[in-house]
């Protein structure tokens, strides 16, 4: 990591996460937005922005396999903060491509295939979603997996040419609830089912007690192989 980056980490480390949000608003405002899988964290992290700038930008991606709950939440969540969400979608083109080489559900029989179907529905329309942004922010949590133990709350993403600012990246799971809690935000009804981490539909399950966050993600594969690739391009 650049030195730049260490002194920005140095600086905003011990600033709650509303005053870390207000500074990258205003600094970089009108090319930062949120990127909201309808998580949790995603969720604390709407309601946080719509309080600071109601005209903050949130994107989300739809891979055109999400449980209906997702969908309802994304429904829910524009109403109650009276935004619409950008949503973008994977090429059409891409998708049958995919199906025809995969066949339905053939992102189980390797990492490759899975890889690839990530890369199809998510990486791509990101990249598309991220154009002319100089900050994404996102939901990620330093306890949440294996994967993103060495994350830090402002980081650059080489893939995508831009900076990534994490602001929970040291919250744990106690106060993420609490916040959803307090301040009454809308959360997935796939949470109260043993769901912690939602993904597309076939790719998540419900987890049992003692598991970690991400074990009902990609569950046949190992710990280390558990990101779709939205996460992993950093400096």
């Amino acid at each position: 990591m650049s030195k730049r980056f260490e002194l920005l980490n140095t600086w905003f480390e011990k600033e709650d996460v509303e005053t870390v949000l207000s500074h990258f608003l205003k600094t970089y405002h009108g090319k930062i937005a949120l990127s909201s899988s309808y998580g949790a964290e995603d969720q604390v992290l709407t309601d946080m922005l719509v309080k600071i700038d109601p005209m903050a930008k949130i994107f989300s991606l739809d891979t055109g396999r999400l449980p209906e709950e997702t969908y309802a939440l994304m429904e829910q969540t524009n109403r109650k903060y009276r935004i619409k969400v950008d949503v973008y979608h994977p090429d059409a083109t891409e998708v049958e491509a995919l199906y025809k080489v995969q066949g339905i559900n053939g992102f189980r029989d390797s990492v490759e295939n899975r890889k690839e179907c990530c890369y199809v529905r998510k990486i791509k329309p990101l990249r598309r979603a991220l154009e002319g942004l100089d900050v994404w922010i996102t939901g990620l949590r330093r306890s949440q997996s294996p994967t993103r133990e060495t994350m830090r709350l402002i980081e650059w993403d080489e893939a995508n040419g831009l900076i990534k600012l994490n602001p929970l990246i040291e919250w744990d799971e106690k106060k993420v609830w609490d916040y959803i809690k307090e301040n009454k935000v809308p959360y997935n009804v796939l949470h109260d089912q043993g769901y912690p981490s939602i993904g597309c539909a076939p790719c998540t399950r419900a987890i049992c007690e003692g598991e970690d966050l991400r074990a009902g993600r990609w569950w046949w594969e190992n710990p280390e192989h558990k990101e779709c690739g939205l996460h992993l391009n950093r400096s």
